[in-house]
């Protein structure tokens, strides 16, 4: 199986600017401010400007994100520090759906098989309110672990598996198990979604954690199979072994 992977880093950095600001930076420019975007969704609305940056530039080279924003504080630059400080936080909280696993086959496998396993999980959007401002998260699945239920594991790695068609049932996959002993086993997967948070329709902004969510265990039944070779079939012989209507063979 592939050795756990990283989703891809966000290569930019992100700094907010007040717009109108003199050169003191202490009063507004009213002609400035009269020219700027109107800032009416809420009290004490400041305009600002985003700016970005590619984090190998050193120093950065700052390029302005369009069009300019409103945070509707007195101090803006402050609240959107307190914002990125708490952003982690408040994304684990989110009621994020975990992502589902399939078996195949399912509910029942075989032992000393391979039993297919993938996992199902959808980006989600959602709006809360940080700080008096408009906060728009996105949860997007990056990577996956599946614990199998007899003490073994894969993950975390960012192929998330897919179906086989039913001819195909038993052969290996990138995420396939096999299980050596009989018994019902409980699935988990837990998903890890990388999140976005934008401010005011701001530009998307990293999160620098990920949230995990794990999904209900879900319950596999591992059968033993038994192989019998027959000399004759049941149209020859309709009371031999495996025949309808036949004596079970004994144990």
């Amino acid at each position: 199986m592939d050795s756990p992977q990283s989703p891809p880093e966000d290569p930019n950095t992100y700094k907010v600017e007040y717009l109108c600001l003199d050169e003191d930076q202490n009063n507004f420019d009213v002609a400035c401010l009269a020219g700027a975007v109107k800032c009416t969704a809420g009290e004490d609305g400041r305009p600002v400007r985003w700016f970005s940056s590619l984090k190998a530039f050193q120093p950065p080279i700052w390029t302005q994100i369009r069009p300019d924003r409103c945070v509707y504080s007195e101090k803006p630059v402050d609240v959107m520090e307190q914002i990125a400080q708490q952003i982690q936080s408040k994304f684990e909280q989110l009621p994020v759906l975990a992502g589902d696993s399939v078996a195949q086959p399912s509910p029942h496998t075989l032992r000393g098989a391979e039993t297919n396993f993938y996992a199902v999980a959808v980006e989600q959007s959602f709006t809360v309110d940080m700080l008096g401002q408009s906060v728009s998260i996105v949860a997007k699945p990056v990577q996956y672990r599946w614990a199998y239920g007899d003490g073994s594991s894969f993950g975390p790695t960012t192929v998330m598996g897919g179906p086989l068609p039913q001819d195909r049932w038993g052969e290996k996959t990138r995420t396939s198990h096999v299980y050596t002993q009989t018994g019902d086993f409980q699935v988990v997967l837990t998903t890890h979604f990388q999140g976005t948070y934008s401010v005011n329709n701001g530009p998307p902004l990293p999160i620098p954690g990920q949230g995990q969510f794990s999904s209900p265990p879900q319950t596999i039944s591992v059968w033993r199979s038994i192989t019998r070779n027959y000399a004759d079939d049941c149209i020859k012989n309709p009371q031999g072994q495996g025949c309808p209507g036949a004596a079970p063979p004994a144990p």
